[in-house]
């Protein structure tokens, strides 16, 4: 039987009655009972007809299963206690992977927090225990979840480019339940670890996998070197020249040009101004020369070879007098291990900033999220990685 309502909110209702003297199937057990409980009438949301949102008015009934007592009875198109069906489900998940949960609930006329449920629900079946099985190399990077300085970690495997674990906060004991996860037999197989100079992944890394190898990242420390140097250096070099306003105007406005990688200065006028601005302040020269010198510390793929390179590296800094870079240098001294370690494993982390980057986007598309949960399983979602 149906009934059609019509107006601006049309709605199809379609009402659904047993077939009299029919058995029912424990959702239980999966045996066949005839024997009726109770009958309750239920209203379930089903696929849109053409315009109109669609409402199926069921009989839902309680068996008298001699297994299990009275349990409701199994129907295969939705699920023990669910208000949409099974296909209605499925295309609101789907539909999730490309669009906002917010539009998604306007298109279909849901609540915003029930796609969510069906949405989280889908994700938890499909993507199901992350495979841990042969991960014998991991890459571990922080990335902003909330204003205020607050954090979560993304752990992926640079062979196949999928998020392993993602987990709120960066400290030491947020890290640790991606090990437990492991297990001992799996700690055991990790060989190498690719992270920024995080002492937190550090500490963690070497207190449960000892034999593992720590791969600092090009990218991080050429980052910090930027900041805590090169920047460091322009403000101080600023302040000397407070007498010269015009030199001091052009040496705060130098900020960025001075941080951009030499390559991707590509307009002419930016170049004069770069080699202007070098040739006129020798602390700056030299400041900029050693971190163009110290990009190549990567490339060397013999650890004897890459050693003897960062000592002459280091004596140059030191020489250099300049307070910023000897600090520095002395700093960076206790990671060298790791960083001659990527003669050996090729590994950087940029697979894991570009993953960063999209969980920027999911996020912005989103307006945010207030299930972590939630949040993470859509992250891995983005990035299932490919089969081994």
């Amino acid at each position: 039987m149906r009934r059609t309502q019509r107006g601006p909110g049309k709605r199809v209702v379609i009402e659904l009655e047993a077939e009299p003297g029919g058995t029912g199937v424990c959702h239980r057990c999966g045996r066949s009972v005839g024997k009726v409980h109770e009958r309750v009438s239920r209203e379930v949301r089903d696929l849109p007809v053409f315009d109109a949102q669609t409402t199926l008015v069921m009989e839902r009934r309680r068996l008298q299963c001699p297994s299990c007592g009275p349990v409701i009875e199994r129907v295969s198109w939705v699920d023990r206690y669910a208000r949409v069906t099974k296909r209605l489900a499925e295309s609101v998940a789907r539909l999730c992977e490309i669009l906002p949960v917010k539009q998604v609930a306007e298109f279909y006329g849901l609540g915003w927090e029930t796609v969510k449920r069906i949405h989280k629900s889908w994700l938890q079946r499909e993507l199901g225990a992350v495979d841990l099985e042969g991960v014998e190399v991991i890459g571990m990077d922080e990335f902003a979840i909330q204003k205020g300085h607050r954090y979560a970690t993304v752990i992926v495997e640079p062979a196949t480019k999928g998020v392993l674990w993602v987990g709120r906060g960066r400290k030491q004991e947020d890290v640790r339940p991606f090990f437990d996860l492991l297990r001992e037999q799996g700690r055991a197989k990790l060989q190498a670890v690719v992270m920024d100079m995080n002492a937190a992944y550090e500490k963690e890394v070497r207190a449960r996998c000892p034999q593992a190898q720590i791969v600092y990242d090009l990218f991080h420390v050429v980052a910090k070197y930027g900041r805590e140097v090169i920047d460091r250096t322009r403000v101080d070099e600023a302040n000397r020249l407070r007498g010269d306003k015009a030199a001091r105007k052009v040496m705060k406005g130098s900020k960025w040009l001075l941080l951009r990688n030499k390559k991707n200065v590509r307009s002419r006028e930016d170049r004069v101004k770069l080699a202007e601005l070098l040739a006129a302040n020798k602390k700056l020269a030299t400041v900029y020369v050693m971190k163009e010198d110290l990009k190549r510390l990567w490339k060397y793929r013999y650890p004897a070879c890459a050693r003897k390179f960062w000592e002459e590296w280091y004596n140059r800094a030191v020489r250099s007098r300049i307070g910023a870079l000897v600090k520095f240098a002395k700093a960076l001294k206790q990671y060298i291990e790791g960083i001659i370690a990527h003669c050996r494993y090729r590994l950087h982390t940029s697979l894991i900033e570009g993953i960063n980057n999209k969980i920027k986007v999911i996020k912005r598309v989103a307006y945010g999220f207030r299930d972590d949960e939630y949040f993470f399983l859509r992250i891995r979602s983005a990035f299932p990685g490919i089969p081994r």
